[in-house]
């Protein structure tokens, strides 16, 4: 469950991206922290291996100069009256003043380099002896490998440095917990000063639990953010689950409640809250059609069967049985006519309906089935009025011609006693406009929202009475609406009702 849940999948992604983040933060602090501090450290050995080359360099007594014996007081020492020596200075003395260090001729002792005794300087001894210099030592070797000087806190057994090389430049190495610095002199000579990093080490190591735990706290804090954030952006998407459930259970009033309406889950709960109306309302209206259409045919059939039933109760003459016939044919024929709207209008919703689209006069089409119905206004001792101008339009003439007279009928029947109906065609606004009214009493308030509605009739008994099933203002416009017009009804009650075809032109 866990693998395939959108929020444990957003949390991982999210930690393990926090993770690396904050690993690579905290190995790069790590590892500039201890560059810095070892730096440092260098820094110190360099220069304490500096002061202690110079003082390796010095110059030697008098005496090895002029042929004297060693041991005669020479003109001046080291930090005396005369000229003082020459610290950090590089490369070998300057000829004939320095002592000739490969031995040999002009009378200067050959082992003098291996048994030298080397004095270092008040400046340097503080740099070793001091106790704020956290234990630096140091150790002076020949060339051959003789110990010259060592300082009394070196560690036992103290290696020897190598070369690494011909460089004369300061090598420094870690060994276990000490950080060491080696140089080699221009004659030979190896030096090497160092300290313990114990306590550097140590420091490091804290510095690294201090990241880690910091580290640690980001990454909770950031899970646990993240856990309330997709919790929160995550809820719409429970309750569209929890909504389409219990509306696939049959409970097709059932929204989705979203606070954060301008979110995107937001839009989408709002967009499904409307398929969801749309539904219920689709479903509903299919409902009221089913029973309406069952309502309707019932009546028939129940004519039909009642008919059957009295004639095969006993023996009819033959007027009888023909009277008997016309009814069941009537109601017959009542049934397929509710069949064949019934569907008519299926096929228009199901987009199926063939239109033919050409050019007609609107005021042609009028004037038709005007002529056509005239015979029944005048049964009914009404008058028709006709103001038909030249309106072209496009569509299917016989499907036009099939709305134009059911508006007619229905201004015929739902008219006044000696009543007028008003026909008129005119081209507006790039459309092609046919207004039919009555003298009628209209249609009441309540009634005004659903003449579109399938089945419904304003009329209900007198409707029912004379064979209207309420279809034809749904199929009207249905048809219409094929075409892309619209159909519009006007009514104030005892002032007739009007009904307004716009069809493109």
């Amino acid at each position: 469950m866990f693998p395939k849940s959108i929020r444990w999948r957003l949390q991982a992604w999210q930690g393990f991206l926090l993770a690396m983040i904050l690993s690579g933060f905290g190995v790069t602090a790590y590892q500039l922290h201890r560059t810095n501090q070892l730096s440092q450290v260098d820094d110190e050995l360099e220069r304490r291996v500096s002061a202690l080359g110079a003082d390796v360099r010095g110059l030697p007594p008098q005496g090895f100069l002029d042929g004297r014996p060693p041991g005669a007081q020479p003109p001046f020492e080291r930090g005396g009256d005369g000229p003082p020596s020459e610290p950090g200075r590089e490369g070998p003395p300057p000829r004939g003043r320095g002592p000739d260090f490969r031995g040999g001729p002009r009378g200067r002792p050959a082992g003098f380099l291996e048994n030298r005794e080397i004095r270092l300087s008040p400046v340097t001894q503080r740099l070793f002896e001091d106790l704020s210099t956290n234990g630096f030592y140091y150790a002076v070797w020949s060339r051959s490998g003789t110990p010259l000087k060592v300082s009394t806190n070196a560690p036992t057994g103290l290696p020897q440095p190598e070369r690494s090389g011909a460089t004369a430049r300061v090598q420094t190495r870690t060994r276990g917990l000490n950080r060491e610095a080696s140089h080699f002199t221009e004659i030979g000579e190896r030096l090497l000063v160092g300290r313990s990093i114990a306590a550097d080490l140590a420091g490091w190591r804290r510095f690294a639990w201090l990241l880690a735990a910091f580290g640690g706290g980001v990454l909770a804090l950031g899970l646990g953010g993240g856990w309330v954030l997709t919790t929160r952006a995550l809820r719409p998407v429970a309750q569209i689950s929890t909504a389409a459930a219990r509306i696939a259970a049959g409970d097709l009033a059932e929204r989705i409640n979203v606070s954060e309406t301008d979110s995107e889950l937001g839009r989408l709960a709002a967009v499904l809250n409307r398929t969801f109306a749309r539904l219920e309302a689709a479903f509903a209206q299919q409902q009221q059609f089913t029973a309406d259409a069952s309502h309707e045919l019932r009546t028939p059939l129940a004519v039909i069967i009642s008919e059957a039933q009295t004639t095969l109760a006993r023996e009819r003459n033959a007027a009888e049985y023909r009277e008997t016939v016309e009814t069941c044919l009537g109601a017959a024929q009542q049934m397929r006519r509710l069949a064949q709207s019934l569907l008519e209008l299926a096929r228009y919703d199901a987009g199926q309906e063939p239109l033919a689209r050409q050019p007609f006069d609107l005021a042609e089409r009028a004037r038709a089935c005007v002529a056509r119905l005239r015979p029944l206004a005048r049964e009914r001792g009404l008058e028709i009025h006709c103001d038909l101008a030249p309106t072209p339009a496009c569509g299917d003439a016989e499907r036009v011609d099939q709305v134009i007279t059911n508006l007619l009928t229905n201004a015929i029947h739902y008219n006044r006693q000696g009543g007028e109906v008003r026909v008129s065609t005119l081209a507006q606004a790039g459309a092609a406009v046919l207004t039919v009214s009555d003298t009628g009493p209209g249609i009441a308030p309540e009634d005004m929202p659903h003449v579109f509605e399938r089945f419904y009739r304003a009329d209900k008994s007198r409707g029912r009475a004379e064979g209207r099933a309420g279809l034809g203002l749904a199929i009207c416009k249905a048809i219409t609406e094929a075409h892309g017009g619209t159909l519009a009804a006007e009514s104030s009650p005892g002032a007739g009702a009007a009904f307004t075809l716009r069809l493109p032109a």
